[in-house]
């Protein structure tokens, strides 16, 4: 399958590329970004977890997207499909950059990465493991549809974090489709 370029009405969606890294490393760095996802990191821990992402692509099919401003092609977080050994469940991953925050914009990219894990992956359900003090996410969760599923259990070495499960069906994401429009 050729890389994806996805396409919603502000946003740009595409694999991760070496050119990514300030962005990248600016999330890893903030700690507001990264509170919720094990505490900010320096650049050359960005780096790997980058190249990381870059190499699900390459071994899975699939994997995080870099999320671009249309409009100016600023990279402004990074949301998709992952489905890493271990995992509760097949997973919608994101996050923004705190500056981007609250302007709708990860509501955006979640819903164009569960169009294409839904049509292009033919995924039956997506999941987000999401801390259950994390508000926005939360939110974030509830506006593409997902529901609460229940707490649930990060392999090690994760496992004593508290985290949740929440989710949907592609049955239960179809019967919202007009809801959730993307362009392309």
């Amino acid at each position: 399958m050729a890389s994806p370029l996805l396409h919603t009405e502000r946003l740009i969606l595409r694999p991760p590329e070496r050119g990514d890294l300030d962005g990248w490393a600016a999330f890893s760095a903030d700690p507001a970004a990264m509170r919720f996802l094990g505490g900010p990191i320096g650049r050359p821990e960005a780096w790997r977890s980058l190249t990381m992402s870059a190499g699900c692509w390459a071994l899975q099919g699939f994997g995080m997207f870099s999320v671009l401003l249309r409009e100016t092609g600023d990279w402004i977080g990074r949301v998709g499909p992952i489905d890493h050994v271990g995992w509760p469940a097949p997973e919608i991953g994101y996050g923004v950059l705190p500056a981007y925050q609250g302007r709708g914009y990860a509501r955006e990219a979640v819903i164009a990465a569960a169009a294409f894990a839904f049509d292009t992956l033919h995924w039956p359900s997506i999941a987000h493991v999401i801390d259950p003090e994390n508000a926005a996410s939360i939110a974030v969760a509830r506006s593409v549809g997902s529901r609460l599923i229940g707490p649930t259990t990060l392999p090690p070495p994760l496992q004593t974090r508290r985290v949740d499960l929440w989710g949907q069906s592609v049955s239960e994401w179809r019967a919202k489709a007009g809801q959730n429009p993307i362009s392309s």
